[in-house]
């Protein structure tokens, strides 16, 4: 373990510990039963924050899954007469197998994301407390749990509940520190600010987010395994309430959504003034207390408190230095070199309009080969076909001779190869050192998080933003994205990188470039070859100086300046 993640682990332990200990102070039963509280919701809001925060696929529906690991223990200890502690593995792999199932479905959905999936998860709420209520699990009444045996393993059956949820708290907490400092931890992120780059970057979003997802429905269910017993009286009701979902969104939107103990800290914080305005008038001032506060963190820190605290001690960034590689004018000589991409035939088509009717072309090792062509010529298209964005409604797209027209976009990213965007597309809430590193991490070279991070600086300074590595994209101006962009590209140690209008010229020795241009002048002076698209065609490909010069296309595209 590398000294900073013993850093962190080690107060985390001590924590632990300190609450361990508490029972045997002898304190009122109120402050071990206020601690209780704490703990279950640290687990509640640490588990919705795994996906719902780290991944930004906001969930209504946590309550389900609580309810789920509720009712699992409920009906195994009351119905079966399974011993307690027995109960709660199931409780936690039901949620979590519930979880899965609903998951694997609905993240196959593009378009499910964002208020959909809200929507989504909220329904689920309603469905399985439907189920509950009209089958014998419930039935109406309500399920009662004082029979059941609590073994007295830390003293008496409170002491036990209170451990368990300290020990499912600590769990969350571990769980999220270990996933936020991980490569994990960095894909899901990356898919909270822009999911379609991630997955063109070499991140298996699917995967990522299926198993967040059952983490986070693991954790729920656990806790409501324990959480059954603590109140000893389960209704349908209570448990399935959709209040109790907004109270751990809440929670974790005030600690802080992108950072581990965010919601922990935002669960101290809500419970410990939840308890200290109970009874009579002041239960109305508690929750227009808290609402206020939350107001007031939306508007002045919108990344919570411990992000408003993380980015006040965040260093400022720098002035850039931007230094642009030169670019020789005149032809090179370079040996032949075997095809790298080789596009046959490539259809794709957008309701009926041909964006792309028959594309043939190849870019070979070694070469920069220029793509030009006019505004709807399907130059754009065709990048997003080629990395994987969209697939291709037919034809045989190759690269290093595998067929990857069917290929996930983060599995030809593994393959190989590398894009830009014409208008930079940066993940806003990573530094640009960590939007460099995360393609370290994720394309054709898969480093380590540390090695990762070592090797974007030294990209960062190849493109002049060495002194910006902390600044957030929002702190760049437009050329200096382009640039995070490029250096982004570069990171991932590609076979094939296609630049969307990057006027710099990059010949790194082991990579080949494709250029996507609107200015000639730029594509004249860097590219080996030159192949022109109109209509979705290629209408000419060849020397720069013989396709300029081509009648057709001088009508389609370049006009009569360059006839």
């Amino acid at each position: 373990m590398s000294a900073s993640r013993l850093r962190s682990v080690v107060p985390l332990v001590a924590v632990g510990v300190a609450f361990a200990l508490v029972p045997a102070l002898g304190l009122p039963a109120f402050y071990e039963t206020f601690l209780y509280l704490v703990f279950f919701w640290v687990s509640l809001a640490t588990s919705w924050n795994i996906l719902s925060g780290y991944a930004g696929y906001f969930s209504f529906g946590h309550a389900a899954f609580f309810g789920a690991g509720v009712y699992t223990t409920a009906t195994l200890a009351t119905a079966l007469d399974v011993p307690f502690l027995w109960t709660l593995p199931a409780a936690g792999l039901m949620a979590a197998l519930l979880g899965t199932a609903i998951a694997a479905v609905v993240f196959r959905v593009r378009g499910v994301r964002g208020e959909l999936f809200g929507l989504l998860t909220l329904a689920v709420t309603f469905v399985l407390s439907t189920i509950a209520l009209n089958t014998r699990i419930d039935g109406g009444p309500g399920v009662f749990l004082a029979a059941v045996a609590i073994p007295k393993l830390f003293g008496a059956p409170a002491t036990t509940l209170y451990h368990l949820a300290l020990v499912v708290a600590l769990l969350s907490a571990a769980a999220a520190l270990a996933i936020f400092r991980s490569r994990w931890g960095m894909g899901l992120f990356a898919i909270r600010d822009d999911e379609d780059v991630a997955e063109v970057l070499g991140v298996p979003t699917y995967r990522y987010k299926l198993v967040a997802f059952a983490l986070s429905c693991f954790i729920a269910g656990l806790i409501g395994g324990i959480h059954a017993m603590f109140v000893s009286y389960v209704t349908v009701a209570e448990t399935f309430s959709v209040g109790l979902a907004v109270d751990a969104i809440m929670m974790a939107a005030l600690g802080g959504t992108r950072i581990w103990y965010g919601p922990a800290l935002g669960a101290l914080i809500v419970t410990s003034l939840t308890q200290s305005l109970t009874g009579g008038h002041r239960a109305i001032l508690n929750r227009a207390l808290i609402g206020a506060i939350l107001i007031a963190v939306i508007v002045f820190l919108p990344d919570g408190v411990a992000g408003g605290v993380r980015r006040r001690r965040r260093p400022a960034p720098l002035a850039p230095r931007i230094a642009v590689a030169a670019v020789e004018a005149t032809p090179r000589a370079r040996p032949a070199e075997a095809t790298l991409l080789a596009c046959a035939d490539v259809h794709k088509a957008f309701r009926g309009l041909q964006a792309l009717a028959g594309v043939t072309l190849e870019v070979r090792a070694g070469e920069i080969l220029g793509l030009i062509g006019p505004n709807g010529s399907g130059k754009s298209t065709l990048i997003n076909v080629v990395s994987g964005y969209y697939q291709a409604d037919g034809g045989r797209i190759a690269l290093g001779g595998r067929d990857i027209a069917r290929v996930a976009a983060h599995r030809i990213a593994g393959l190989g190869l590398s894009r830009t965007y014409q208008i930079p597309r940066s993940f806003g809430g990573l530094t640009a050192l960590d939007n460099v590193a995360l393609a370290a991490m994720f394309g054709g070279a898969s480093h380590r998080r540390e090695p990762a991070r070592h090797l974007a600086r030294s990209w960062l300074a190849f493109t002049g933003l060495e002194a910006r590595a902390d600044a957030l994209p929002d702190e760049l101006n437009l050329l200096e994205r382009k640039f995070l962009d490029l250096a982004r590209a570069l990171a991932s140690e590609p076979r094939l990188v296609l630049l969307d209008e990057v006027l710099s010229g990059l010949t790194p020795a082991q990579m080949t470039d494709a250029l996507l241009e609107h200015i000639m002048r730029a594509v004249l002076d860097l590219a080996d070859r030159v192949v022109v698209l109109s209509y979705g065609q290629v209408i000419a490909e060849g020397l720069p100086q013989q396709v300029v010069r081509d009648p057709e296309v001088v009508r389609a595209y370049l006009g009569r300046a360059y006839a």
